[in-house]
């Protein structure tokens, strides 16, 4: 399937069981509704996924059961994380294997590879694939910038088509649009900058509270890209405490928590992961139950016409 690097793209979580296996039956109820909700595409294997605790064969079975459940609908990324080179190339080629349409990639795990390194490594990756990248740029929470001159030399590799936005700096995107025009799709990677990312040229939105809020989250950037952006204001302004639950190093747990008051998902982590518990628990669900108590009436948001 081609990959239309645009719209909202849950980066969803990973759901278990009380005994710590994964549970299927869970994940396809928040997987329609995020195709309800009129998602562009789902995101597998990311932090929200817990991907660093999932076996090479769950992996596997999350991203086959996601393409028979979506059935054609939408693309179906998935994240790269690896610590070599031989294993991202290894992960890229499962991926397709299993139906994958595309793939998010972070650098290289643990070690902190130097700006060659990490451009030889995406390369190597892209080359020995046919499949459509996302680079995913998060130096803040993985240390390692992806910057514009090492966007130039990756713009060689026509399958690096787009990049997960979360420098935390709303003019990179900017900066983007200027030196590389279209060459690179940007989608904002950090749910509190979303709307803001998105008035200033971003194309699409990674998500995290989408989990639990999917309509919400694409009636904002649908509105905001069809021009009605008052709209979109209002409702991003009621979802801004929400969606600070995601830029928080517990932010599994609680978009998990959201996803069971919402009704499409469950609290189980895996350990070393922990349910909240305590006061911290009491904070988050007062936020969302106040979010539930305010929740917005939505305009109708799908099929707007987005302006260019």
């Amino acid at each position: 399937m081609n990959v239309k690097w645009e719209g909202v793209m849950p980066a969803v979580t990973t759901k278990f069981t009380k005994e710590d296996t994964l549970d299927l039956v869970n994940f396809e109820v928040n997987i329609h509704a995020q195709l309800s909700a009129g998602v562009s595409g789902i995101i597998l294997g990311g932090t929200l996924g817990e991907a660093s605790t999932l076996s090479d064969e769950e992996k596997s079975t999350i991203v086959r059961k996601t393409v028979e459940i979506v059935d054609g609908k939408v693309p179906v990324i998935m994240n790269i994380a690896e610590q070599t080179t031989k294993g991202a190339i290894e992960a890229a080629r499962k991926a397709k294997e299993d139906g994958a349409s595309g793939l998010m990639m972070l650098p290289p795990m643990r070690y902190k590879a130097d700006d060659k390194e990490t451009v030889t490594y995406f390369k190597k990756v892209a080359y020995s694939t046919d499949l459509p990248i996302m680079i995913y740029n998060n130096p803040v929470d993985y240390g390692i910038e992806v910057t514009l001159d090492m966007f130039e030399e990756l713009s060689e590799c026509a399958n690096i088509q787009a990049v997960k936005e979360s420098t935390r700096d709303i003019s990179n995107i900017s900066r983007m649009k200027t030196r590389f025009g279209n060459r690179f799709a940007i989608l904002s990677g950090v749910d509190t900058l979303a709307l803001e990312s998105t008035l200033m040229g971003a194309d699409g939105w990674v998500a995290g509270l989408v989990c639990a809020f999917p309509a919400e989250t694409v009636a904002v950037f649908n509105l905001a890209k069809s021009g009605r952006t008052q709209e979109a204001i209002e409702i991003y302004r009621w979802f801004l405490p929400l969606l600070e639950l995601d830029i928080n190093t517990k932010l599994v747990q609680n978009i998990k928590l959201a996803e069971v008051h919402t009704g499409i998902g469950t609290e189980h982590v895996r350990e070393p992961r922990l349910p909240l518990y305590g006061e911290e628990r009491e904070r988050v669900i007062r936020i969302i139950e106040e979010g539930l108590r305010t929740r917005p009436t939505l305009p109708e948001y799908k099929g707007l016409e987005v302006l260019t």
